[in-house]
């Protein structure tokens, strides 16, 4: 067994190898933390994952704990509180877009059960499908952004090699 190749050799309590082991890949079953998975992911986009990861907390505390429907109540005086906050990623396009996104997953909401269910109900359909689905609903997903979003929450097969302890342990 070896680890995939993004936390070989990292220890135990690396943030990266504690992110590997205990959240990337796996099932998200909660449509709140499915939602902050993807608002972690757009904020990702151009940055290191490590500063994700250093600012994650700041950024589910700034996102109401990534509260839905909080978020799709954001008005502009909290994007401007958002772009002062120091703890987290400070640019408009992308606080805009979540908060444009909550709203979309409302709407969702209102002809599925689930952000979850909605995802589900695609069944298996390939990376560029899945791509043109996202952008007919929700802003600031590009094909990497729609990639590592279903990877990390196990949507979609690819988060570790089959020779990861951790992938085994992911097996049905």
């Amino acid at each position: 067994m070896s680890y995939c190749d993004y936390c070989n050799g990292r220890p135990k309590n690396d943030m990266h190898r504690i992110y590997h082991d205990t959240i990337y890949g796996q099932k998200c079953r909660d449509d709140q933390e499915l939602f902050g998975r993807l608002i972690l992911e757009i904020n990702q986009a151009g940055l290191s994952w490590s500063t994700i990861l250093k600012k994650s907390e700041s950024i589910r505390s700034a996102y109401a704990n990534f509260n839905i429907q909080q978020i799709a109540d954001f008005d502009e005086a909290k994007i401007n509180a958002l772009m002062n906050d120091e703890g987290i990623i400070r640019h408009r396009g992308k606080i805009k877009a979540i908060i444009h996104n909550a709203q979309q997953i409302l709407e969702l909401k209102k002809q599925y059960p689930s952000f979850i269910h909605w995802i589900e109900e695609k069944g298996e359909i390939t990376l560029d499908e899945w791509t043109k689905v996202f952008k007919k609903s929700f802003k600031f997903v590009g094909k990497e952004i729609v990639k590592e979003f279903l990877m990390g929450t196990g949507f979609i097969e690819g988060a570790h090699e089959p020779t990861c302890p951790i992938y085994i342990k992911l097996i049905p």
